[in-house]
């Protein structure tokens, strides 16, 4: 997979990972996911992977 493509989607995942996160926190109101637990999980793993695709690994030989 091409570098843009992974940094692409590393940066919406993390967009929307930290979406959810505030949502399950309570933070962002209006949804049937506010003050939900289980969003806020779902949020910081996909958070996660998003910081994950955005490092630079070094390449295999």
């Amino acid at each position: 997979m091409s570098r843009k493509v992974l940094v692409g989607l590393g940066i919406v995942l993390l967009l929307v990972g930290g979406v959810w996160t505030a949502q399950g926190l309570g933070y962002l109101k209006g949804s049937f996911m506010t003050g939900q637990q289980l969003w806020t999980t779902i949020g910081l793993l996909c958070a996660s992977a998003g910081v994950m695709m955005l490092i630079p690994w070094p390449k295999k030989k």
